[in-house]
């Protein structure tokens, strides 16, 4: 694409989600986040959007945009309801994965099916026993033959009830040393052997399943192992976590304009002793504060999207972005609630919702903790004396 014909793509698609947001997500997203229940309805327009191949390349039957156009879909999804967000937000790191590090042959087989969202996907990476240690996971992929028979748990997986396909990383190797480079990448389709466990029941990020994924002696392909080559998984997933960590910030920064915007909007309206508190310098300090996180919030995101779209590894724009969107978000909102006092707290308004949502950016795809552990140790590279 040209530069304007990117930006008129772009313009049309955030343009369209904002009016499905509008139109079609806000007025379901109490009853199903209430509930418990999956948007089935929704997702089906989001396939026909073909938000499921945001990213993936033309020639495999994808939309090819952008990932600052990525960002700025994630963002409008969640200004309505963050869960909505949920079913192509692992999805697109698998499709990363393939994307940058696949067989021509795993390209052709499974992006176009991706990219309409006829096979919708997600991650199989955490489990029980650990959350950022991905090294020491207990799941093993033994060859057999052309095949690998995997056993092991996988936990905390969204999307695990209701897709079908994921980028699931096994130990190939058990004894290598350092452990990650043991770690393998497979193409993985729900079978005999592999099965969703127990549904979670969550704070927030409701009306989306996040599920227990259990392998015993699950068959796969080793036509399926991502790149043909066996101990990369590791490095494959970390790259594929980068988009990851992108659509997170971008989350973050919805959530928190969502939480804002119902807040200026409430302090115009709200009054107090006889005067809009609006006009009370204590809000508008608030205010002021709030919108101030979040436009930073959003041009580290959009610059860590911009050099992912440059080719280059961004580690430490992407750990950033994460880190600084998903902490403001949650005090964005804690702050919307203090203005909006007791009505911020029943579920009369989507507040409360936002509020609850708001700490998952914090913990999923790398804790604020490791993201500042990522952080340092590229600006020790960067800085290295």
């Amino acid at each position: 694409m040209t530069t304007a014909e990117l930006e008129e793509a772009r313009r049309q698609i955030v343009a369209t989600v904002r009016e499905f947001v509008q139109k079609d997500v806000v007025p379901q997203a109490a009853e199903h986040d209430e509930n418990d229940t999956f948007p089935t309805e929704l997702v089906e327009q989001m396939k026909v959007m073909g938000l499921f191949g945001i990213t993936i390349p033309e020639e495999y039957g994808g939309l090819g945009l952008d990932y600052t156009t990525y960002a700025m879909v994630f963002e409008e999804l969640c200004k309505g309801w963050m869960s909505i967000s949920a079913p192509i937000g692992t999805h697109s790191i698998l499709t990363a994965a393939i994307v940058n590090k696949g067989t021509e042959a795993q390209k052709r087989e499974w992006l176009p099916k991706l990219a309409t969202g006829e096979k919708r996907g997600g991650l199989a990476l955490t489990e029980p026993s650990g959350g950022s240690d991905v090294a020491s996971m207990q799941t093993t992929a033994v060859k057999d033959g052309e095949e690998y028979v995997v056993n092991g748990n996988k936990l905390f997986i969204t999307n695990g009830r209701s897709g079908d396909v994921f980028l699931l990383l096994a130990k190939t190797d058990t004894n290598m040393e350092p452990q990650h480079r043991g770690i393998s990448a497979f193409i993985a389709e729900k079978g005999p052997g592999f099965t969703a466990g127990r549904d979670l029941n969550k704070l927030g990020y409701r009306g989306v399943d996040t599920s227990e994924l259990i392998f015993d002696d699950y068959r796969v392909s080793a036509d399926l192992l991502v790149g043909g080559e066996e101990g990369q998984g590791f490095y494959h997933v970390m790259e594929a976590l980068e988009t990851g960590r992108i659509n997170i910030a971008a989350r973050a920064v919805g959530v928190a304009t969502g939480a804002f915007e119902l807040s200026i909007k409430y302090a115009q309206e709200r009054e107090t002793f006889g005067k809009k508190i609006a006009e009370r310098q204590t809000i508008q300090n608030m205010l002021a504060d709030m919108a101030t996180k979040i436009h930073a919030a959003r041009l580290m995101t959009y610059d860590a999207a911009a050099k992912k779209d440059s080719g280059a590894r961004i580690d430490l724009e992407a750990g950033m972005a994460k880190l600084y969107a998903s902490e403001i978000c949650a005090e964005v909102t804690m702050d919307a609630m203090r203005i909006h006092g007791g009505y911020g707290y029943i579920k009369d308004l989507p507040l409360e919702r936002f509020y609850r949502d708001a700490p998952l950016m914090i913990i999923g795809e790398g804790t604020s903790e490791i993201q500042r552990l990522v952080i340092a140790r590229n600006l020790l590279k960067q800085y290295a004396i």
